[in-house]
């Protein structure tokens, strides 16, 4: 993990076409801005790890589904 210290209006770049920006700092809360083509998703970590959980058990429940259809 590459880690990066930014006060508040500095912003980082990613692969040329990804700005995160430190909007403002509020005690142990940073606000951040994402810009980035509209094309690439941007969740925060829980989101993303429940739409992967969600996306598991879907597969899971249609290879059943199939399974039991060869049967």
């Amino acid at each position: 993990m590459l880690a990066l210290s930014r006060k508040k209006n500095e912003a980082i770049i990613i692969n040329n076409n990804i700005e995160v920006t430190v909007l403002e700092i509020r005690g142990d809360q940073v606000k951040l801005g994402i810009a980035a083509p509209k094309e690439i998703p941007i969740y925060r970590q829980e989101v993303y790890a429940q739409i992967q959980a969600e996306n598991k058990q879907a597969t899971d429940v249609a290879n059943l589904d199939e399974l039991n259809k060869l049967a």
